[in-house]
């Protein structure tokens, strides 16, 4: 890795254009980039929401760039610095961090640095922002602008709290006249409140930029096997992909990991649990190679700027759609195609809402958490396209169908299970709402076991009338009817099934339902991986990808600080010959074409 306190001269352009064509080699802004730009410029404060991969990054690096003074970035990660500044070095941009795992000489030449004004962003975690020492600092500074990545940690209701975010109000009154900038994937619009509340944004400009990712493709299935169903999926579609694979448990990341390394994959389990040099090995391996596996709680992936993942997957149910958006949302950051993939099932929700009567929150935000998983239930238990629901989740409308999701791709088949529901709905009644699913279908299909005798549950009207469905078929009716806010889980009597007031209309016969058929059929599998061009040169691409390797190697980055697979298709296809050429190549600014130019031209030259 390079040296933080060793860095480029302070990039002296000041006009945002220039900066986003000479500096960073995209020739024009995406909308809005250019309006949040310009009001920072100006002095202005702003919250960005905006998907990942949608370019939030640059909202802020420009105007830090173009305003005088340096930019202080507040990002969660310590692990993460180092890539990020490392990538604005190659990019020719003064960029540094200081956190806990620096020597104190390198802190002293860093700040001497800061004192010069020979900086242009300065990352920081936000509990070594609010220490006395770097307040102090910050107070002898130009400072250009605040930027708060990952802003939705501010908020209580949002799906990856972090108590440290709670002292950035810190920013409103002890710089009052600094501009700032909030930026998340993901809030829906509790969160958006409690982010403008918390940071003192009452009078920035909110640009709310679509969620839509239409290059992921989202599957979500019923556990069935699901350790064979994720090697399935992995190897009919990511056998060489990087991806990102989340459990519930630090334990299950750890096993799942080790399984699959038996299984031929390149697997390393991420969790908070491993001491800190080995989430750090991996984490570097995950980021510079290119066909490593994560296998992590939740504790992973927040600013991970890996462009090059091509699936994410869940094993276990996400407790909210925020963290199902943004978790999914790590996948396919190059606009390449992507998949989302995720198995479920009844004993997820179980413990998810035992995690949460267990949690020291309010009652308040125990029901806004348990309105949350409700909802991603529903997201996996709706019948007609994903994208839509998810999307309409956030307040987006768009096309009914997406083409795009498993539920367009092969529509779900289902069935009239209005008599079932009720039958259902009637057992839970008739036996007290005291008991779990596994006795519920005991009832309903007559089984004569040592717990019906004991309770009679045998001499009940509904003992044996649901014989025609077999276990599993009732196991998918309860588990759609508690999906579908009919039933809840009584976390106090282990698991007992309740009824919910809305399901008065359907046992009175008022309302029919109509519930999916979980015939357990495998869905086709569908490679994703984005294609070579059918007329590119094969070993010329393998041979830009073998120049590149080395020049990350020599450097200690990944593959995709040097160049992303996007610039290096552009090469192999265009095949400039001179470095007027090479300079037009997307992500081709001034310092890379400078570096780099000579040895990819070089490549190009002897395939030709």
């Amino acid at each position: 890795m390079s040296n933080p306190a060793a860095g480029s001269k302070k990039v002296l352009m000041k006009d945002p254009q220039q900066i986003l064509q000479h500096v960073f080699g995209f020739p024009d802004f995406r909308a809005p980039q250019d309006e949040i730009i310009s009001t920072l410029v100006d002095g202005g404060d702003v919250l960005v929401l905006m998907p990942t991969g949608g370019g939030k990054s640059l909202c802020y690096q420009i105007p830090a760039i173009a305003r005088e003074g340096v930019g202080v970035v507040i990002s969660p990660l310590i692990a993460l610095m180092q890539n990020q500044v490392d990538a604005l070095k190659q990019l020719g941009v003064s960029a540094t961090f200081l956190n806990s795992t620096l020597a104190f000489e390198t802190v002293h030449r860093i700040e001497q640095s800061l004192r010069q004004g020979e900086v242009d962003l300065l990352y920081l975690a936000p509990e070594r922002l609010v220490q006395p020492a770097t307040l102090a600092l910050l107070r002898e500074l130009d400072i250009s602008l605040f930027a708060i990545d990952e802003a939705h940690c501010v908020s209580q209701w949002g799906h990856d709290f972090r108590a440290d975010y709670l002292h950035l109000n810190i920013l409103a009154t002890e710089f009052p006249s600094v501009p700032r900038i909030a930026l998340t994937a993901t809030a829906d619009i509790r969160t958006r409140t409690e982010i403008v509340s918390r940071l003192s944004l009452d009078d920035a400009r909110q640009f709310i930029v679509g969620f839509d990712r239409p290059n992921i493709r989202y599957r979500i299935a019923l556990k069935t096997n699901p350790r064979q169903q994720l090697l399935q999926f992995l190897k009919n579609e990511h056998r060489n992909d990087a991806g990102i694979i989340y459990c519930l448990s630090r334990r299950k990341t750890e096993e799942t990991a080790t399984w699959l390394s038996q299984q031929g994959f390149e697997a390393l389990p991420y969790h908070a649990g491993l001491d800190s040099e080995t989430r750090a090995k991996n984490q570097a391996r995950f980021l510079n190679e290119e066909s490593i596996i994560i296998v992590a709680t939740i504790a992973f992936g927040m600013g991970i700027d890996k462009p090059d993942v091509r699936f994410v997957a869940h094993l276990d149910l996400p407790k909210t759609v925020e963290s199902y958006y943004q978790e999914t949302g790590r996948a396919g950051r190059d606009g390449e195609a992507a998949n989302a993939w995720l198995v479920y099932g009844l004993q997820d929700v179980i413990k998810l809402r035992q995690m949460m009567e267990n949690s020291e929150g309010s009652d308040e935000h125990k029901r806004a958490e348990q309105h949350r998983l409700n909802a991603m239930l529903g997201l996996c238990e709706i019948t007609s396209c994903r994208r839509h629901a998810l999307l309409r989740y956030f307040d987006e409308d768009s096309p009914e169908r997406c083409g795009n999701c498993d539920t367009c791709i092969d529509p779900v088949d289902t069935w009239d299970g209005t008599e079932a529901a009720q039958k259902a709905l009637s057992a839970v009644f008739r036996t007290d709402q005291r008991f779990g699913v596994n006795h519920l279908i005991d009832v309903l299909q007559g089984s004569k076991t040592e717990k019906i005798r004991q309770f009679e549950h045998d001499k009940l009207s509904t003992f044996g009338i649901g014989q025609t469905l077999d276990i599993n078929q009732w196991r998918s009716v309860f588990r759609q009817l508690v999906a579908r806010g009919y039933l809840s889980v009584d976390l106090e009597r282990y698991g007992a099934l309740r009824l919910e007031q809305k399901c008065r209309p359907l046992l009175k016969g008022e309302q029919q339902i109509e519930l999916r058929r979980d015939s357990g059929k495998k869905a086709v599998a569908r490679q994703t991986k984005t294609p070579l061009p059918e007329d590119i040169n094969v070993g010329l691409w393998e041979a830009l990808r073998e120049c590149r390797r080395l020049f990350a190697e020599a450097q200690g980055v990944p593959p995709y600080v040097i160049f992303h697979d996007k610039t290096l298709r552009e090469m192999a296809e265009q095949m400039p010959q001179n470095t007027s050429e090479f300079g037009l190549l997307t992500g081709v600014g001034e310092r890379k074409l400078e570096k780099y130019s000579e040895a990819f031209l070089a490549v190009i030259q002897e395939a030709l």
